[in-house]
Parts: structure tokens; C-alpha cells; sequence
């Protein structure tokens, strides 16, 4: 046994733990950004952009990596633009493993955040204001603590889907050992080869790591003692 994780490359670990990470930092705020400005507005105009916003949470992830792969592929327009200007590639990348996670993991990173949102009780908002606070520092200081617990479980949550991607990011990243081969990645690859044992024993990991993951979202829900029942849109 000793003799075999001598011999393992742990590159996949590293490079999905960094992935999750990155992805997960990036969809923390462009998450609570799209939930602040969904709570701003009315019911209609807020149902088409929470369509639009939870599309990558519905839609399989071989499709959310295909769309990417056309945006991001060298031979269209934008992947060509940011290769010539900015000496950026995506496909066939770390980078790609970062946008992809990042895509299909937002999804839960703002439904969290805007719902909890909607369970900050509406009065401390008003008192806020008619303490003459500004609508940024009621937003910090009332609004995110409050809904702290929601946004924390949002965020947990977030980083499993991210460490866990496999669809998009074998589309869009590929398959590169010690470069964009991920646990998932290598669990289909190491399986196609028929190599077993080292697909079981990435399984072992990834399940301990979601093991650790739910753990975390059980405390963080435990701590969670927001209280009121005036809810609802912001005003």
C-alpha cells in the first residue's frame, strides 16, 4: 500500500483543489454581486435573470463545456481575440479548468446568496436607512452579516461542485496530466484504461473530500440562528 501512494502522481488533487479554490473565489463574489442586484429587482425582470444566472445548474455539463469550448476555441472570435491581445489560451489549459468550474458551480453560489438574502428581516433594513446609513454600508455592515450562514453554506457548496466538474472540464480543459487532469478527469481516464485500482482509489478521495464538505455545510447550518419572519424584496 505504502509502495503505491509512493508511486501515485497527486498531481490531480493538487490541481483540482487549486481549481476549486480559484473557481470558487470567483464565483463568491460575481455570486452575491448578481444575488445583490437580482434583490433590486421586480418579480418578472427577476425571474428572467434568475433563469438565465441557474441555466449552468440545469443544463448537462457536456453542453455548458461544449458553448464554452465554442466561446473560448481559437478558431472562433473571442478565443482568437484574447490569444493575439493578451496572449491568453483557455482550451487545452488550467485556465479552462477554472472558467469551467467556475461556470457550473456559480449557479449554486447565487441561489444561496440570494436566498439568503431574502431572509434578512426587512426592518433592520429600514432602521439602517433611517439611521442615515448608506445603502453600501447596510449592504456590509446589516446584510451580510445577517445573512452570513447562507452565504457560508452557499460557498461550501460551491467549492464541491468545483473540485468535483468533470463535463465541462474535460471539454473545454482536456485531459493533461499535471496540467488540467483533475480527480474527475482522471477517475473516467484511469477507468477507460482499465486501471482499476488507481480509479478506486481517486474515488476513495473524492468521497472523503465530499464526506468533509457536507460535515462543513452541517456545522455552518447548525451555527445558523437567524431569526424574524419579515422577509421579503428588498426596497
Amino acid at each position: 500500500m505504502l509502495t503505491i501512494l509512493s508511486e501515485m502522481n497527486w498531481s490531480p488533487l493538487w490541481i483540482s483543489l487549486k481549481t476549486g479554490v480559484t473557481a470558487t473565489v470567483i464565483a463568491f463574489f460575481l455570486g452575491i454581486f448578481c444575488a445583490r442586484k437580482a434583490m433590486r429587482l421586480g418579480t418578472g425582470a427577476r425571474g428572467i435573470l434568475d433563469g438565465i444566472l441557474t441555466l449552468p445548474l440545469v443544463l448537462p455539463p457536456t453542453v455548458a463545456g461544449f458553448i464554452l469550448l465554442i466561446i473560448f476555441s481559437l478558431k472562433r472570435p473571442f478565443g482568437k481575440y484574447l490569444l493575439e491581445n493578451f496572449d491568453i489560451r483557455i482550451v487545452q489549459t488550467w485556465k479552462g479548468c477554472i472558467i469551467a468550474a467556475a461556470v457550473i458551480a456559480f449557479p449554486l453560489m447565487y441561489r444561496n446568496a440570494r436566498a439568503a438574502f431574502e431572509q434578512v428581516d426587512v426592518n433592520l433594513i429600514h432602521a439602517g436607512r433611517t439611521l442615515g446609513m448608506s445603502e453600501g454600508a447596510i449592504f456590509w455592515k446589516v446584510i451580510m452579516p445577517t445573512a452570513a450562514p447562507g452565504i457560508a453554506s452557499g460557498t461550501v457548496l460551491t467549492f464541491a461542485r468545483a473540485i468535483g466538474e468533470y463535463g465541462a472540464t474535460s471539454m473545454l480543459a482536456g485531459n493533461i496530466l499535471g496540467k488540467t487532469r483533475t480527480i474527475s478527469v482522471a477517475i473516467a481516464a484511469e477507468t477507460a484504461a482499465g486501471n482499476y485500482d488507481t480509479a478506486a482509489f481517486w474515488v476513495v478521495v473524492i468521497v472523503m473530500l465530499s464526506f468533509l464538505v457536507v460535515t462543513a455545510i452541517n456545522l455552518i447550518s447548525g451555527k445558523n440562528v437567524q431569526k424574524g419572519s419579515h422577509r421579503g424584496r428588498w426596497l
